[in-house]
Parts: C-alpha cells; structure tokens; sequence
C-alpha cells in the first residue's frame, strides 16, 4: 500500500525521482509534462473545469497510464469500456453519497476533495465506498500533521499532497520531508524495531535477491539517495557495495498490506547480492533470467567464428532461425513438442533482444504497456511481403446470392458527444444556479446579442406583444383546437381501483404536475407550433403553473406568434432566455423566474447537455420529458409512391438542421423511380430558402434497399425513427408490424407536416433512437400517478402474515413489526 500519493503542482524537478521510487504520482492534464513525461507510474488528473477530448484520455491510458482520475460528470462515457480499475472518481467529499450502484461498480475507488480533513465524515464515506481505493485531498495551505496522515491511513484513506508541500530537506510546518511521511504508517513487531525487506531483482522479473533489514534511517536515506541502504543487526547501517563494489540502484520501494515490512525492488550491479557472489541468496539463476544471463555474457566473450558469435553478427542467419522456430512451433501438436519448440524460439528471440540491448525488463515493461491499452487494433495478420498470394475460393454454385449487409453501420446515428458538451454546459448552469437574473441577463446579451432589463413576462400580455397576420392568427386558432381535441381525449380522469383479495383495495388516480417549464426552440426558425405541443397538453393536464421559455429577438422582444401561444394556453410566465441558461433558470429558479417540476422540449446540443445535467442534481430535483438528437425521417416507399411526395416528406426534414437525419427505405424499387426521387430532392431543393442547410443534411442521407415490406418494417424497427411515413400500398395494414416510433404518418396524403403543426398529434418525439423506450410528449407526460391502498382488518388478517413473512425474509424486522403489532391486538 502507498502512505500517500504525491500530485505534481509545481516544476520542482529535483523531487521527482525520490518520488518515482515510493509510488504514482498524480499528474493533473495542466501540467505541461503531461505530453513528454513517462506515464507509467502516472495517476493522470482530468480536473472539474477542464475540457478535454475522449480520445486524448483514453490516448495517456493507452501510454501507460496507471489510472485516469474523472470528475463524475466524465464517468458515464468511461465506465463500461474502460476497465474498473483503471478508473478513479474525483469528488467532493460532500457529495459523495451521490454516487449510484452502477457508478461505484465501474471505478476502483474515489478521490476525495476536502477543504478540512474530518475523519468521521471521511470515515463514513469509506465505509460507503467499501471494497474501494479512497484517496482524499485536503485544499488547505498547510500540510496535514504525520499523526494527521496516521489517522486517514487508519480509517481507510491515503492522502494526495501537492509537491509543494513536500520536500527532501528537513520536514517543516509548511513542508514535508518525503522519507518522513512514507514512514508513517510503517510498524515494527520486532524489539529491536527494524523491518524485515525482501530485496527483489527489477530486472528478473523482481525474482527475490535475499533478505534483510531496514531501519527508518535506512530507508530514507535510499528513498533520497536511490541507492540500496540497509539495516545490519550487527554493523548498523549498511551500504550496499559500499566495499565490494556490487551497489544497488533502487527502482522502487514498497511497503506490505501490514505496513511491518517493505520490498525494495534494485538493479543489482558487480558479482551478485549474496556474499558468495552469487546473483541471489537463494540459489542461482534459472529459466528465462539464466538464459538472459548467459547470453549476455556471450555477447562480450563468444569465440570468434563460434555459432553464438554468428548469431549475434549475422541478421540473416538469426531471422531464419527464428523464423524456421516459429514454423516449427506452429506445426507442433503434442504439449512436449509445443514446450520445446517455444523454447528454441525464446533462445533465439532472447538473443536478437540481447543483440539490440533489450533485456527481459524492457520486454515484460512492453507486455505490462500492451496489457493497459484501451484502444486495440481489429487483431488481422499483416500481409507478408514474400508471401503468394491465397487462390481465390471457387464459389458454390447452389450457394444463394446475396449482398453484403451493413446493417449496424446504418443503423449507427452520428456520435452525439454530450459529454463534452455538458463540460462546457457547467459553467453557464453553474453561473445561474448561483446568480440567477444577473447572470441571465449577462449570458442572453452574449449569446442573443438581446439587451434585457428584465427576463420574465408575465400576463396579461401586451395585445401589441401579440399582433399577427389574420391568416396565422386564425391557422394557430384551428391547430390549437385540433391538438387540443386529440390531448383532452388521452386525460387520466377516473380512479382506477381493484381489490387485490378480500379487504384490500388497491387504487391509483392521476394528479397534474405542479409546475412546467416549456422550451421553444428560436434560432433558425421561429416555432409557435413547439408552443402549442407543450403549452396545450400541459394546460389540459391541469399544471398549476406553466414557464414558457424561448430566446428574445435582437431588440428583446418574443415573437408575437409565440406570445399569442403563450397567452391561448395560459402561461403563468414567458422567460425570455434560451440555451442552457434558460434551462438552468427553469431547473433551480431565479429571483424572477420560477423553478420548475419538470422541463420539456427541444433544443440544440447545449439545451440537451443542460437538460441531462440538472435531472441528475439532486439540488435542482427536476424531471425532463427526454433525450433529444437531431430532427429524422424514415421513409419507406413501394412502387405505389410518388416520388415527388417521397422527396417533398425527405425534405421537410432535412431543413431543420445540418445535423438531421434522413433516411429513404426503398421496397423493390427500380432504378428509374429511385433516380427519379433523387431528382425531385434536388429540385424542391434548389426552390427553398433553407437550401445551404438542405445541402449538407441530405449528404449525409441513407438510402436502404430492401426486398418486401417486411424487411422495410424490421429494418425501421431497429432504426426506431422520430417520424415514420409509409408510402406503401396498403401502408394502414403496415401499421399494425410498427413497434418503435415516435409518430407515424400513414399513406400518400400525410405528410409528416400535418403532424408538425396541427392535425392533434404531438410533435415532441423521441430521437437518437429512443423510439425503443420513450413516447412522444403526450398529456399523461404532464400527469403524475399516484397509487393507494385500504386494508379493512379482515383484509390485514389474511395479508398480514403474507407480508411478516416476506419482511422476516429480507431480515427488515420494523416492517415485520408494523404488521405484527397491529394482528396481535386484534
């Protein structure tokens, strides 16, 4: 175990390699020595506030390495494809029971930022982090006290100390010397004090050299000195070849899981360590280290003209053997044939590694590298140059033919990297949960260029607020009445009771959500029918309250169409502010903005990145309606379509954002009708105001051919679109094979439009793929339910015993007792 682990803080070289000896050092990604240092003995720091790639973290695993420390928000891309082990969580000691099951599952263990050292409190974190590494670090000028680090050592905690406060001079009140604080924790149960110290061979692999003892002067002076320092019963401090010349560079220093004895880890330089000048007490070298041994020694001293002395000298005649071993391993097939040709392999291999001055450290220093790599290569043989080439297979005649298939490929959406978006996100949450108006007005004149005096609207609103062209008035008016026809039919009006058995009624009734809050995108486009969607289902809901939040134009002010939404639906409050500090002010309220139960709607990558980061603070106790992507369309279209239909459905998608995704499923289409279709895309393209968007969604469009509807249908299924249009045949007898979809648009005459504006359905859809598990925004994702139940004490009699016997079972004794003390008094 480590007495503590040393974080790089300043550049104070000196202290490094007496550091390097007694465990990890903590490297925070800041540091500048994070792209030369040797990553091998390195805990890598990714900070709170830092902004950092996937890639680059997962490119220092793969350099080696030991453990890459992540701020909780960075987890959740991490665990399941990083090791357990090679991750630690950076924390506040605070909010350490924050931490889910599945969280703590997929790290080894936690860092602990603390402004105090409290060891009750780190005590009790340990025990929730049981079975885990927990490390703490204090934020305090000063260095904590030796008995300080004896007493978190105690409790299950190893302390980080910034090299600033370490030094290899005397231990002061500011610093601490190194030797000092690695000797902490270390007892001895011996009268005499010293501590027995196995002396292990780095370069052997740490075969064990003998063993001796130290003394805590000893062992300091080789933790500062690097060389093997020892403890004689007899002579006092011994100096490893002091006189006979065979020294000891030390690698490493450990001390044991009972802090009474350490292994000190050397290169072994003159005849050996025992005093009979053999390479260790216990006997001579064997296997690979003998051969290593042996080999170097032929190096210096083979015969001219002797084999050995070809071997060496001659590359050619080397490789053939190798290679002729490798053949010959290959082609072995009993177990004694296998052992024997691998060792004349190894001879051969160990002598080109001798040959290059690459010892059995640096191959097994290789071995431990490629063991840490997280990135890995598909594995496939590289293509020898001397090789000829393979026939080519003849192919089976009765073999059915088939294309290849891609099916994951196209399946895949583009990588959506929340995580970095909600690293950027933080701040400006963080700035309105603390600030609140004042920060909102600061980030809605950088961010919508809007000069505010005040962010919330609230009714009556202005008729002037409100002015609209006669003919959107009136088609707002016949949207807002058809979604709210379809919205009132979905209300959880009536109780639903059922007793469960004689006596115990079991009920469960709806209740609306006290307080929303709706986001309607601005932007590229002005959305009042995003207005309508949240506004009507929440209004026949019944939600007390209702936040609509939207950005402000250039000069401040709403669109009037969306104001006039606002006003239809009944909002309580229109906050004029987008993005994630809209979401922030929803999420925890401001002085003027209300806080919210649950927010709802769509919205870019920092709307999103928002959203997922306050449902998961327990301090805002918010709900979102869910995930959201990219606007997509999956099209499926049969010889009956029209192609200038399939195109207009194509399209209407596509303008929403580069980043929308179009798919065209095409049922046993010919070429003709396909060619045709791309044609009508690139004309009602050309005609639309959104054309540059168009250009560089459709490009990265799909198009899938399939054979029947069936696969058309399976193929959707999996791809589970926001929007699915059928362009088929008898597309109503389709809809019955649909399982994942947001909403389906049904025949020729339906286009995805209708759904977007004001046939009744909602607009608010899952994307990304999330048809498999979410609905659309509907009004019982305003209602909440709730459940009760009614015992009569008949019903108690005969379902008490029942639940005694389950709580006895899962030993919750009080449960048990509810029950009990209520059926002993009948």
């Amino acid at each position: 175990m480590a007495a503590f682990l040393p974080l790089l803080d300043n550049q104070d070289q000196d202290i490094l390699p007496a550091l390097s000896r007694i465990g990890p050092l903590v490297l925070p990604i800041s540091s500048s020595a994070i792209h030369h240092i040797d990553l091998y003995n390195v805990y890598v720091l990714v900070d709170h506030d830092a902004s950092v790639h996937y890639d680059d973290i997962v490119s220092w695993l793969d350099r080696g390495a030991q453990k890459i420390i992540l701020p909780l928000a960075r987890a959740p891309e991490f665990i399941g494809t990083v090791p357990p082990d090679r991750i630690l969580l950076l924390l506040d000691l605070a909010n350490a029971s924050a931490v889910s099951d599945k969280t703590r599952a997929g790290v080894s263990g936690v860092l602990l930022r603390a402004p105090s050292l409290e060891l009750d409190l780190i005590s009790s974190v340990s025990r929730f982090f049981s079975g885990s590494s927990i490390y703490i670090l204090s934020t305090s000028a000063t260095p904590p006290t030796p008995s300080t680090v004896r007493e978190l050592l105690s409790v299950g905690a190893v302390p980080l100390l910034p090299t600033s406060q370490l030094t290899l001079g005397p231990s002061t009140a500011s610093q601490l010397n190194i030797a000092d604080v690695f000797l902490t924790p270390l007892r001895s149960d011996r009268p005499d004090g010293l501590f027995p110290t196995v002396v292990s061979s780095f370069p052997q692999g740490g075969r064990s050299l003998g063993l001796v003892y130290s003394s805590r002067q000893s062992i300091a002076e080789s933790i500062l000195s690097g060389k093997g320092v020892y403890h004689s019963r007899k002579h006092g401090l011994w100096r490893k070849g002091e006189t006979s010349g065979a020294t000891q560079d030390v690698v490493r220093i450990r001390l044991d899981c009972d802090t009474d004895s350490l292994e000190f880890s050397v290169v072994q330089h003159g005849a050996g360590f025992c005093h009979l000048n053999r390479a260790s007490c216990f006997g001579e070298l064997n296997g690979l280290s003998a051969l290593e041994s042996t080999l170097q020694s032929r190096l210096e001293s083979a015969p001219e003209g002797s084999y050995t002395s070809r071997l060496f000298n001659d590359s050619d005649l080397l490789r053939s053997k190798i290679m002729e071993e490798a053949d010959e391993l290959c082609s072995a097939q009993t177990k004694e044939e296998v052992a024997s040709e691998a060792a004349d392999l190894f001879y051969f291999a160990l002598t080109r590694c001798v040959a290059a001055g690459v010892g059995l450290a640096d191959i097994e220093r290789n071995l431990d590298a490629k063991a840490r790599k997280i990135s890995r290569r598909p594995g496939n043989a590289k293509p020898h140059p001397a090789q000829p080439a393979a026939p080519a297979a003849v192919p089976d005649p009765d073999a059915p033919i088939r294309m290849h298939k891609y099916r994951a490929q196209l399946l895949r959406r583009p990588v959506l990297k929340f995580d970095e978006m909600i690293i950027k996100v933080k701040p400006i949450v963080d700035a309105v949960r603390t600030r609140g108006d004042a920060a909102l007005l600061e980030l809605t004149a950088k961010f919508d260029k809007a000069q505010l005096a005040s962010v919330v609207v609230r009714p009556p609103f202005a008729p002037a607020s409100m002015a609209l062209d006669p003919a959107v008035r009136a088609a707002i008016d016949v949207a807002y009445a058809n979604i709210r026809a379809f919205h009132a039919a979905q209300l959880s009006r009536g109780v639903l009771v059922v007793e469960t058995m004689p006596g115990v009624v079991c009920s469960r009734f709806a209740r609306p959500i006290a307080r929303v809050g709706l986001y309607v995108p601005g932007g590229t486009a002005v959305l009042p029918s995003t207005a309508l969607m949240l506004g009507i289902p929440a209004q026949v809901a019944g939600c007390r309250e209702i936040v609509l939040a939207t950005p402000p134009r250039a000069d401040g002010s709403i669109s009037p169409e969306v104001m006039y939404v606002a006003h239809l639906v009944g909002a309580s409050a229109v906050l004029k502010a987008g993005g994630g500090q809209a979401v922030a002010a929803l999420a925890y309220g401001t002085q003027t903005v209300p806080k919210v139960d649950k927010i709802f709607g769509p919205g870019n990558q920092w709307v999103t990145a928002a959203k997922m980061l306050v449902q998961n603070d327990t301090d805002a106790l918010v709900a979102i309606d869910m995930p959201a992507g990219p606007s997509e369309v999956l099209v499926i279209a049969d010889h009956t379509c029209n192609p200038a239909y399939v195109a207009a459905d194509l399209l209407s998608q596509a303008e929403h954002g580069v980043d929308s995704q179009v798919v065209l499923v095409a049922v046993d289409l010919e070429a003709s009708v396909l060619a045709e279709i791309e044609s009508q895309i690139d004309a009602q393209a050309r005609a639309l105001e959104r054309v540059d968007i168009i250009r560089q969604s459709v490009a990265k469009s799909i198009i899938v051919q399939v054979d029947d509807v069936d696969a058309a249908l399976a193929f959707s299924n999996d791809y589970a679109p926001e929007h699915l249009i059928l362009h088929l045949e008898d597309a109503a007898a389709a809809v019955e094979h649909v399982q994942n979809a947001g909403s389906v648009f049904v025949g020729p005459y339906s286009p995805e439009s209708c759904g977007d504006y004001a046939s009744g359905t909602n607009h608010t859809l899952p994307t990304n793929g999330y048809a498999r598990q979410f609905s659309g925004v509907n009004t019982l994702s305003f209602q909440k339910h709730i459940t009760s139940q009614e015992l009569t004490a008949d019903g108690l009699k005969e379902l008490g015993p029942v639940v005694a016997t389950l709580a006895d079972c899962e030993g919750l004794q009080a449960h048990a007792n509810a029950v009990r003390i209520r059926l002993d008094s009948m």
